[in-house]
């Protein structure tokens, strides 16, 4: 059996936090708090049973990034490999909700935190940062010792481009109500 390097036990605990991260949005904003679907902003999946049935797509989706992270997390260790999980995981965990806010929130509009909300863009970025770009530099900082560094110049880059990115979406939102009155309710959703 070849012996895998230790970037891929970075990747697979980073793909775990991935995951993990889709399950703590799914569990907590689609089921308990029911903020939003998936697919809430999407018009021609207005149906409550539709939008249930694309969320339970994408935790099937999940499942299967989990249980390929944790089988191959599994072949590692066995072969002598065990390594730092916390800090991958932590990074793959707000990488998951970086890459919804500005997939899902901004450049596709599927869904956002609380669409309901008079100012959707501040829960957004709130959870952004807070479950994104917190858990990341977390990540970056409980890395090991020793290289590579660039994995925390790497988090850096990502945490300030998402944050110029809920910025960027601030500014468009607003300008975009200024100038176009009737789009503003469309908007705020």
């Amino acid at each position: 059996m070849a012996q895998i390097s230790g970037r891929g036990w970075a990747f697979w605990c980073g793909a775990l936090g991935f995951a993990l991260g889709g399950f703590f949005d799914g569990i907590l904003l689609h089921q308990i708090l029911q903020w939003h679907h998936l697919l809430s902003l999407v018009p021609a999946i207005a149906d409550l049973r539709a939008q249930v049935l694309w969320d339970g797509y994408f935790h099937a989706l999940m499942y299967v990034i989990v249980s390929v992270a944790l089988y191959r997390l599994w072949k590692l260790n066995r072969s002598g490999n065990g390594r730092n999980i916390l800090s991958p995981l932590l990074i793959g965990f707000g990488a998951w909700h970086v890459a919804d806010a500005v997939l899902s929130h901004w450049l596709l509009g599927i869904h956002r935190i609380r669409p309901e909300s008079s100012q959707p863009l501040f829960w957004d970025l709130l959870w952004l940062v807070v479950f994104g770009l917190l858990p990341m530099v977390a990540g970056g900082l409980f890395r090991p010792p020793g290289p590579p560094k660039h994995r925390t110049v790497l988090v850096s880059v990502l945490s300030v481009i998402a944050l110029i990115g809920g910025v960027w979406a601030l500014i468009i939102a607003q300008e975009l109500s200024r100038l176009y009155p009737t789009l503003r309710s469309r908007l705020v959703r």
